[in-house]
């Protein structure tokens, strides 16, 4: 296969709201490159793009799909992702590796929440972006409200290269750049071309000569040139709606029937003749403050932006590489761990096709098989010289699960299958939560957990439990309370015996020292749950030896790892051990460990204990019209507003809500707005439980 150099490889990713037709655009496009010569279709499952067993089952597109196409001399590197934002880490990563992003609207919906969420990914990278309305044929199309919903989304600088028109039955485009007609035979495929219909021309005409403006405004050469001339040539409008695509300052919008293969050839002239290149974008900075040189002599650096694991193939890694060239058997180092891999394999991807290889240029899209250290969001560099590429910054999980294996031997299999769709899918977060005692995964959705699911059952061969997790509540105390405990034990030979005398309070930064107490030394510890414990030794007389208070000191650390109330983590509380007594012979580490534990069980049952429960804070973004669903049903959860603003036609939510009341919110969020409320989670504080609700939790 050829090798094209970084100024002749176009990388786009095409991104949209479910169902908006990109995997089929996607397909049209290979067809109309020749890469294929019979176009599949979603409802048959034979498209290039959606070739994974579980996207035929749903009937879906569940990961990001590399592909390519070469056409004019160029070569058009295409990733179709899925729309639904359970999977946004894969749309993401495709974003993040992308030289332009292709947004296809489904032409009766025009802008939906899927775009949205899309566009405010696009929007942090700052990504020339195309914006394509699909199913131009159908007879619900208005193709003025897509275009007016793009408006609404990006502002005045979206800007129609095309439109729609029907000319006798038949399906035609007028191209505003060209300025001629197109004019599609029935079935769709190549059109005939026309001059534009003389009850056109004012219209056109006018859009003409608003995409002149629009690109005489990014570049001042050419503005200088427009006022001199009152126009531009069609090279010169390419150029400057090129300089304004990279300025994120203008978003061109098409028109095509992706299924009737209509304008597909026209919108790829467009990506190989004015979308960036890889060469054109601004250059990227390391984390080691270095700008990546994206020319072929350069240090070789490759960024993996995707990892999938097949069992006939095992790890198969996707990659872009970001400076100098990568030739087969070549050595990289892992810049993360500092391990060496040996790329023995180079690929071309096109759904499961491989196209095997020698070299790649900067900029391309590539993949290799059988990595052993490296994972989604890595970056591998030449050895001698390092490069740390910018990692992706994902989502916080909005859905947590306690997963188990079905079969008790099998745990160890499913935490190892686990870790590995983690290292592939970074939206799948796992750990292991000691205070809970469960494995924890986080994921964005039902649908994404159902993925996860059946990954295991059908590539790992694991059957796993998913339920509730469990709180991570705290306890602490109200007011003082104090308390002694004597332990004796006589069992023969040496006995134990020690008897403590402590008084607890709660406790809180920058409070005055205790009154009362002969303090003789003070400790100050960290819980790794969060809060302190502040211990005093009040001993006077030489009553308790110095060496026992450590052994009092950890049997109340360790009934702070399991309150008196649910077995909750204990904190905020300081603690003067003030008397007690020991034995010559029978006092002992132990005994002094039992006495502090039990006096502190004690205080603390007398201190007025309370549950503390975790607030989260929920930004919730949502359709005007439904808000006043989605606030009775917060309202239903415990949930207090903080404030309300509005984005143009949505309104956004803030409320702090307890985690216990939000399990399965992200089901009932979308069931109450048809999905078109989105929301983000993020820790707040711990705050009292309600009196009853707390009678509840300690009873059960």
């Amino acid at each position: 296969m050829k090798v094209y150099d970084h100024k002749h490889i176009k990388n786009i990713v095409l991104v949209g709201a479910h169902q908006s037709g990109k995997t089929t655009l996607a397909e049209t496009m290979l067809y109309e490159a020749g890469l294929i010569n019979r176009r599949g279709t979603v409802e048959n499952k034979n498209t290039v793009s959606d070739h994974h067993q579980i996207e035929h089952e749903r009937g879906a597109s569940v990961f990001a799909t590399p592909l390519h196409t070469e056409w004019r001399n160029y070569k058009i590197n295409i990733i179709d992702t899925p729309g639904l934002d359970d999977f946004i880490g894969e749309i993401i990563s495709s974003i993040r590796v992308a030289d332009t992003i292709v947004t296809v609207l489904n032409g009766q919906n025009g802008v939906e929440i899927g775009t949205e969420i899309i566009w405010n990914y696009i929007s942090d990278y700052h990504k020339p972006t195309v914006f394509v309305i699909n199913q131009i044929d159908h007879a619900g199309i208005d193709f003025e409200d897509s275009f007016r919903s793009i408006t609404e989304l990006v502002g005045k600088n979206a800007v129609k290269i095309q439109y729609p028109i029907r000319i006798d039955g038949a399906q035609c485009i007028i191209d505003v750049l060209k300025m001629k007609l197109y004019k599609f035979p029935k079935g769709g495929g190549k059109p005939e071309k026309h001059p534009i219909p003389e009850n056109e021309k004012a219209l056109a005409n006018h859009l003409h000569n608003e995409l002149v403006e629009k690109a005489a405004e990014n570049d001042e050469a050419l503005m200088e040139l427009f006022f001199d001339k009152g126009t531009l040539n069609e090279d010169e409008m390419r150029q400057g709606i090129k300089a304004g695509m990279l300025n994120h300052d203008l978003f061109p919008v098409f028109c095509v029937s992706a299924l009737e293969d209509m304008g597909s050839g026209r919108l790829m002239g467009f990506i190989d003749n004015v979308a960036p290149a890889a060469a054109d974008l601004k250059p990227e900075q390391t984390l080691e403050g270095q700008a990546i040189e994206r020319t072929n002599e350069a240090p070789t650096s490759l960024f993996i932006f995707k990892t999938i694991y097949q069992p006939n193939l095992g790890q198969i890694t996707f990659f872009k590489v970001k400076s100098g060239d990568v030739r087969v058997n070549e050595k990289l180092v892992n810049a993360r761990n500092g391990e060496t891999e040996v790329l023995h394999q180079l690929f071309i991807m096109d759904g499961k096709k491989r196209e095997p290889v020698s070299r790649l240029a900067v900029g391309d899209i590539g993949a290799t098989l059988r990595l052993k250290y490296t994972e989604t969001n890595d970056t591998l560099h030449e050895v001698g010289t390092p490069i740390t590429i910018r990692p992706i910054a994902y989502p916080e999980s909005r859905t947590r699960k306690a997963v188990s294996a079905e079969k008790r031997n099998e745990e160890e299999k499913l935490t190892d299958a686990l870790r590995k769709i983690n290292s592939q899918d970074p939206t799948a977060i796992i750990s292991y939560s000691r205070e809970l005692k469960q494995q924890i995964l986080g994921c964005q959705g039902e649908l994404h957990l159902a993925t996860i699911d059946w990954t295991l059952r059908n590539i790992y061969e694991v059957e796993a439990n998913f339920e509730k997790p469990r709180i991570a509540y705290r306890e602490t105390i109200q007011r003082a309370a104090t308390a002694n405990y004597r332990h004796k034990k006589q069992s023969g030979g040496a006995g134990q015996f020690a008897q403590v005398h402590l008084k607890i309070e709660p406790w809180v930064e920058g409070m005055p020292e205790p009154q009362g107490f002969n303090i003789r030394g003070k400790e100050e510890e960290e819980l790794p749950w969060g809060g302190k414990l502040i211990f005093y030794n009040c001993i006077v007389g030489g009553v308790i030896d110095l060496r026992y208070l450590p052994s009092i000191k950890k049997g109340i650390q360790e009934t702070m790892e399991s309150g008196p109330l649910t077995g909750s983590y204990v904190t905020d509380i300081r603690v003067m051990v003030y008397d007690g007594k020991m034995h010559s012979v029978d006092s002992n580490d132990i005994s002094f460990k039992i006495a502090g534990a039990h006096a502190f069980k004690e205080a603390f049952m007398n201190a007025k204990p309370k549950l503390l429960e975790p607030i989260r804070e929920l930004t919730i973004k949502v359709p005007e019209d439904m808000v006043g669903n989605v606030m009775t049903d917060l309202q239903s959860r415990r949930a207090v507003i903080l404030g309300i603003d509005s984005e143009d036609r949505y309104q956004i939510l803030k409320c702090n809500a307890p985690e216990a009341e939000l399990y399965g919110y992200s089901t009932s969020l979308r069931s109450l707005t048809q999905g078109k409320a989105t929301f983000t989670s993020v820790f707040s504080s711990f705050q009292s439980v309600p009196t009853n609700v707390q009678k509840q939790l300690v009873s059960s």
